[in-house]
């Protein structure tokens, strides 16, 4: 599946939060704001313990996961050092403030 898909507004990501994309026998994605209202994707799911990132903290462009305070930044889905791994990122786009993700092109 290689197919863009409409999830939601830009305005129904609460602002430094995330929104969740349920997906069926997959892991979900977080779709995530800032407070510039930039708008990224990536599998819900940290890297570390598997914790859920969209119950996270939002700050800068990164969120902080809510089991062991691993960091992950929200363009490349990486942990910060001295942590390592990677949530997996999804690529995003904003039309009209409609937000897209593309599913199947998983990077990380």
């Amino acid at each position: 599946m290689n197919d863009w898909i409409r999830v939601c507004t830009v305005g129904e990501i609460p602002a430094q939060g995330a929104r969740v994309l349920r997906q069926a026998g997959e892991v979900d994605i977080a779709v995530f704001r800032t407070a510039a209202d930039e708008v990224f994707a990536l599998r819900d799911r940290c890297p570390h313990k598997g914790g859920p990132l969209s119950q996270g903290l939002v700050h800068g462009k990164t969120v902080t996961c809510p089991l062991h305070n691993w960091t992950i930044e929200l363009d490349t889905g990486n942990a910060r050092a001295p942590d390592i791994g990677c949530a997996g990122h999804l690529p995003v786009r904003v039309e009209a403030g409609d937000v897209y993700v593309r599913l199947g092109r998983r990077h990380g």
